[in-house]
């Protein structure tokens, strides 16, 4: 069975590729949705991050308060890479147990934005594919999807970095929904 990384900058279609191949009975592994849940279902996570910031970050719930912890993350570099030392391990142990449940299919995906930028990802994919468009095209639609005003936008999209060798194949994604379905079945399932 095949690792597929789905990867691009915000606002490219990441999502839109992944119904379309949810639909298609390929499952796919949204890395943003998985970490959200590995902060709620690991008992060590939070706690740990806590003891390695110093700083308190549950709410009165006991939940994670996501904005103390983007608060830190965003301003902090170094606490960032703490952060990251523990989370992604936790994903990628995640993943793998995932992915064995799904030894039924030829390929499972990971979608993720930043999992070319990490190395502890390095090696694990068969092959990556990129989902792009237009600066200006993704930029509309963030606005429109998040209710961010441009500026909010720009500088999300200022700050998302990504290296851009190991590109296997890219998708062009700022035409019609059936000319990205198109590109979809021509990329994953290849007529032989």
């Amino acid at each position: 069975m095949e690792t597929i990384f789905l990867t691009g900058f915000i606002g490219s279609g990441k999502s839109a590729v992944s119904a379309l191949l949810r639909e298609r009975g390929i499952p796919v592994y949204d890395s943003d949705a998985r970490t959200k849940a590995l902060y709620d279902e690991s008992p060590v996570l939070v706690p740990a991050l806590e003891e390695a910031l110093g700083i308190p970050l549950r709410t009165g719930e006991g939940k994670l308060d996501r904005k103390a912890l983007a608060a830190v993350i965003f301003n902090d570099d170094a606490a960032r890479e703490r952060v990251e030392a523990m989370v992604y391990p936790a994903v990628l142990e995640d993943f793998l147990r995932w992915r064995e449940t799904h030894d039924d299919v030829p390929f499972v995906v990971l979608e993720s934005a930043i999992i070319l930028s990490k190395p502890i990802f390095n090696g694990l994919a068969d092959r990556v594919v990129l989902v792009t468009a237009p600066r200006e095209v993704r930029l509309q639609r963030v606005m429109a999807r998040d209710g961010l005003s441009e500026e909010e936008v720009m500088r999300r999209m200022d700050a998302q970095q990504m290296p851009l060798d190991g590109i296997d194949t890219v998708i062009q994604n700022d035409g019609t929904p059936e000319q990205l379905r198109r590109a979809v079945d021509a990329v994953f399932f290849p007529k032989k």
